[in-house]
């Protein structure tokens, strides 16, 4: 086919009655087609649905001795911790296991960051005079759309086939104000791109201007290989220890395509240090989540 900028006005008149027809033609067919981003269809959740049929006795319901029916185990089930700890390549003590989505469990970091203050914060993010933040572009909407609707200053990060412009997050981190950044390292959409070792140590050995930086590691895809080899992927906690920076970094992962979208079981990884200040946040909002989902996914 010609170039448009090069057809005659003949030639163009013609591939518009072309395209139109083609279009009348699929208007037609009365499709109804759902074009959301990663939604499996049913063959797909049929594959995984035997889930439901896996606890049928009352020993079903028990793990590790704890009655997963009943309240307690804030941080999730400790055999769910240690199921998340093999997947991320962490330790089953840096785990906390949610519920269904991942996505809830970033909003609530930040949101925790945003009215409390993390770990090494000065102060709340919500009294600071302004809240920058690094946003890997192109990238995951819905992560952005997250640090938007805290009024946070989105600042674009431009992405290599490495990964981020790591030459880019090195100059912008020396702001105070900004306080993080979001990161899909493997498969980044859309685009799927894998972050380079060397882009992953330069991330991990960041020595931002704000004690309190925080890198939103969205692990989304770490074992999500169809075709080919698998591909390894180091440990960002490890990492971020090596170079002194253990409280630098929240992970995040799920089931959710992996399982059920719907219902399936997610988690974040941190240090044991953050760990532990997030508990006395998250033990007033939550008594635990879904611990028999999390029993379905062990099993």
């Amino acid at each position: 086919m010609t170039a448009y900028p090069k057809m005659t006005a003949e030639e163009r008149k013609a591939e518009y009655a072309e395209v139109t027809r083609e279009y009348e033609e699929l208007k037609a067919r009365g499709l109804n087609l759902n074009m959301a981003r990663g939604k499996p269809g049913k063959a797909q959740l049929d594959l995984v649905s035997d889930i439901f049929s896996l606890m049928q006795k009352p020993e079903d319901y028990v793990s590790d001795g704890i009655d997963v029916r009943n309240y307690g185990e804030l941080s999730g089930l400790p055999a769910a911790k240690r199921l998340f700890a093999e997947i991320l390549g962490c330790r089953p003590e840096q785990v906390f296991v949610g519920g269904n989505a991942s996505l809830q469990l970033m909003y609530d970091t930040i949101s925790k960051a945003y009215t409390h203050g993390l770990l090494h914060s000065e102060r709340p993010w919500c009294r600071e005079p302004v809240v920058k933040f690094l946003c890997p572009a192109p990238g995951y909407d819905r992560h952005f759309k997250v640090t938007e609707s805290f009024g946070f200053e989105l600042i674009t990060i431009p992405m290599t086939d490495e990964g981020p412009d790591m030459d880019a997050v090195e100059k912008a981190i020396q702001d105070p104000a900004v306080k993080g950044m979001w990161n899909v390292p493997k498969y980044s959409n859309p685009d799927g791109i894998i972050y380079s070792a060397e882009t992953i140590r330069r991330i991990a050995s960041m020595k931002p201007a704000a004690p309190d930086f925080l890198l939103m590691w969205d692990n989304a895809y770490c074992i999500h290989e169809f075709e080919g080899d698998y591909v390894e992927f180091p440990d960002i906690l490890a990492e971020c220890e090596k170079y002194g920076n253990a409280d630098m970094v929240f992970e995040f992962a799920s089931t959710s395509k992996v399982t059920l979208p719907g219902a399936g079981i997610s988690c974040f990884a941190c240090s044991e240090a953050n760990m532990a200040y997030m508990e006395k946040l998250l033990t007033v909002q939550v008594i635990s989540f879904d611990k028999v989902n999390q029993q379905r996914h062990v099993l």
